[in-house]
C-alpha cells in the first residue's frame, strides 16, 4: 500500500497528514502533525521571514522528516502558500529546508492554492452552488463555484494574523478593534465587481482552522451531540452569539474558552471579524464548515489523478467504497444486500409510505453493515453502528449519517436502547424512529437473503394479499439458506409492518 505526505506551510500553522493510497482511487489519513510558526507574522514592515519564524519551521520540518521515514513514506507533498509567496527571502529558504530536511517545497501560485482548496471541497461535500471562503494567516480565498465549476475567485492579501497585526498595538478596546477590520475588510471586499450581486441561492463554505474552531464552539454552546465537523451547519444566530461573546474578552480571556486552539486564541476574534464582515456585506447567513481544504484537495489528486479535470460524481458512494476497502470487507456482497434492499423499499412502498429522502441512509446501512465485523464478529452490527457514526463520511448530512447507524444496528424491541436514541434527538425527527425500526428490517432480510453471499437470489417481487406479504425470488440454484434465514425476520417484519411474512 503506496504512503504519502503532505506538508502544507501557512502563515499561522504547518501541517503534516499522513495518508494510505489503496487500489482505485481511495486514500484515507493515518497519521497527522500540527506546529504553530507564525511563519507570516511581522513580514509587513519589510516583505522578509524572520530568523525566529525561519529557526522554528526548519526545527518542526525536521521533525516531520523524522516521522515520515519512521513511516516509509513513498512520496512527499510539500506545498507553501502566502507567506512564502511574498517572502523576499522566499529562495533561501526553500534551499535551507532542503538542505537540512529533504523536502522540496513548492511555492503555489494563488490560482493552484484555490483549485487544490475548490478541490478539497468539491470532492467531499455535496453543496451544488457554493462560495469557498478559505481565511488563513495571512490570505483570504473566495472561490464561487456552481454545478462543479468555478465561476469566480479572488484572493486577498490579509488574514487573522495580518489583521490583528493591523489593529493592533493601539489604545483599542478589543471590541474596537474588531469594528475596525469588519470595516476594512468590507471596504476591500467592495472592490470586487461581483461579490455583491450573489445569488441567495449559494451557500457559503468556510474552510480552514478558524472556521473549525468556530464549529467546535458553536457546538459545545449548543451541546451538539455528533462528534463531526465536516458539514456541520452554522445559522447566522449561532456565530453572532459566538462573536459577540468573543470580541469585547481580551486574548488571555479568548483562550480560556474550550474548543478555541491554544494557538489561535490571539488571532480568532480579528478572523471571526472578517468572516462577519464578509458575511454583512453579502447577506449571506448561514455557513457550512467544510473539514476538507487544500490537503485534501491535494489527496484528492493524488488518489485519483481524474479529479484535476472532473470532480467526483458520486461524493458519498466514493466515501463509502473508501471505508469497505479500508475494512477489507466483501464489497460483492455489500453491493447485492445494497441492491435488494432498495428494491424491498420500493416494493414495500405501499406499506412504510416512508419518502425517498430514507433511501440515501438505508444505502449507508446497506454497504457498510458488515464493518463492525473488523472489530469482532459476534455482536458485529453494534460494532458497525460505531463505525458508521465515526467514519466522517463525505457528502452526507449528519441525520443520515445517524439514522443509517441505526438502521445497521437493527432494531429490536427488546434492546433498542432508547436513552442513545434521545442523545441525538435535536437532530432527528419524530417519524425517523418509525422509519428506523421499517428499515432494519427491510436490511435484514436483504441480508439474509445473500446469507451464502453468492448472489443467487437475482431479483424479488412482493404482492400484499389482506394480512399477509408474499415475497417471490427470482433465483439461481439452491437458495434455501437465503429463504430460511429470512423467515427468522418475520416476527419482526410483523410488528414493523402489522403483516405476516411469507417467501416463495
Amino acid at each position: 500500500m503506496e504512503k504519502i505526505a503532505v506538508i502544507d506551510l501557512g502563515s499561522n500553522t504547518v501541517r503534516l497528514v499522513l495518508a494510505n493510497i489503496m487500489p482505485g482511487g481511495y486514500f484515507v489519513v493515518f497519521d497527522e502533525l500540527k506546529e504553530t510558526v507564525r511563519l507570516g507574522q511581522d513580514m509587513e514592515r519589510d516583505g522578509f521571514l524572520k530568523p525566529a519564524r525561519i529557526a522554528q519551521a526548519v526545527k518542526t520540518l525536521k521533525m516531520f522528516r523524522k516521522l515520515c521515514d519512521s513511516y516509509n513514506v513513498d512520496k512527499v507533498y510539500a506545498v507553501a502558500t502566502n507567506s512564502l509567496r511574498r517572502a523576499k527571502n522566499q529562495k533561501s529558504f526553500i534551499e535551507e529546508v532542503n538542505a537540512v530536511c529533504g523536502f522540496k517545497f513548492r511555492v503555489l501560485t494563488e490560482e493552484e492554492e484555490a483549485m487544490h482548496i475548490y478541490r478539497g471541497v468539491i470532492n467531499s461535500l455535496d453543496v451544488p452552488k457554493g462560495v469557498i471562503v478559505d481565511l488563513d494567516g495571512s490570505n483570504l480565498q473566495i472561490i464561487q463555484y456552481n454545478r462543479r465549476n468555478i465561476v469566480n475567485r479572488e484572493c486577498l492579501p490579509f488574514g487573522a494574523i495580518t489583521l490583528n497585526d493591523m489593529f493592533s498595538g493601539r489604545e483599542y478596546s478589543p471590541e474596537e478593534q474588531n469594528r475596525l477590520i469588519e470595516v476594512y475588510v468590507i471596504d476591500q471586499l467592495s472592490q470586487i465587481p461581483w461579490l455583491k450581486d450573489i445569488d441567495p441561492e449559494y451557500q457559503l463554505v468556510g474552510v480552514g482552522g478558524s472556521f473549525r474552531n468556530l464549529a467546535k464552539i458553536c457546538k459545545r454552546v449548543k451541546r451538539y451531540p455528533f462528534d463531526m465537523i465536516h458539514n456541520y451547519h452554522i445559522s447566522e444566530d449561532e456565530f453572532n452569539n459566538v462573536y459577540d461573546m468573543v470580541k469585547v474578552l481580551e486574548p488571555d480571556k479568548r483562550a480560556k474558552i474550550k474548543g478555541i486552539s491554544s494557538d489561535r486564541a490571539d488571532i480568532f476574534a480579528s478572523a471571526l471579524a472578517g468572516i462577519k464582515a464578509f458575511c454583512s456585506y453579502t447577506s449571506m447567513k448561514d455557513i457550512t464548515i467544510s473539514g476538507a481544504g487544500l490537503r485534501e484537495g491535494i489527496m484528492f489528486l493524488h488518489a485519483v489523478p481524474s479529479t484535476a479535470e472532473k470532480s467526483i460524481s458520486d461524493i458519498l458512494g466514493h466515501s463509502l467504497y473508501t471505508m469497505m476497502n479500508y475494512c477489507e470487507i466483501n464489497i460483492p456482497h455489500a453491493e447485492q444486500v445494497c441492491n435488494l434492499s432498495i428494491q424491498l423499499y420500493k416494493q414495500l412502498r405501499v406499506l412504510h409510505k416512508l419518502p425517498r429522502q430514507y433511501v440515501k441512509a438505508l444505502r449507508i446501512a446497506a454497504l457498510m453493515h458488515d464493518t463492525g465485523t473488523r472489530l469482532k464478529f459476534y455482536q458485529h452490527n453494534k460494532h458497525t453502528f460505531y463505525f458508521i457514526l465515526n467514519a466522517n463520511l463525505y457528502g452526507v448530512s449528519h441525520r443520515d449519517i445517524i439514522l443509517a447507524a441505526f438502521i445497521a444496528q437493527g432494531y429490536r424491541s427488546d434492546e433498542f436502547n432508547m436513552s442513545e436514541w434521545n442523545k441525538y434527538k435535536d437532530i432527528l425527527k419524530d417519524e425517523d424512529l418509525i422509519a428506523v425500526l421499517k428499515l432494519s428490517v427491510i436490511l435484514s432480510i436483504a441480508e439474509s437473503f445473500d446469507r451464502s453471499m453468492s448472489g443467487a437470489i437475482k431479483g424479488l417481487s412482493c404482492d400484499v394479499l389482506g394480512d399477509s406479504v408474499i415475497m417471490k425470488t427470482e433465483v439461481d440454484g439452491d437458495c434455501s439458506l437465503e429463504i430460511k434465514n429470512a423467515l427468522k425476520v418475520a416476527p419482526d417484519f410483523a410488528k414493523a409492518y402489522r403483516k405476516n411474512l411469507e417467501i416463495l
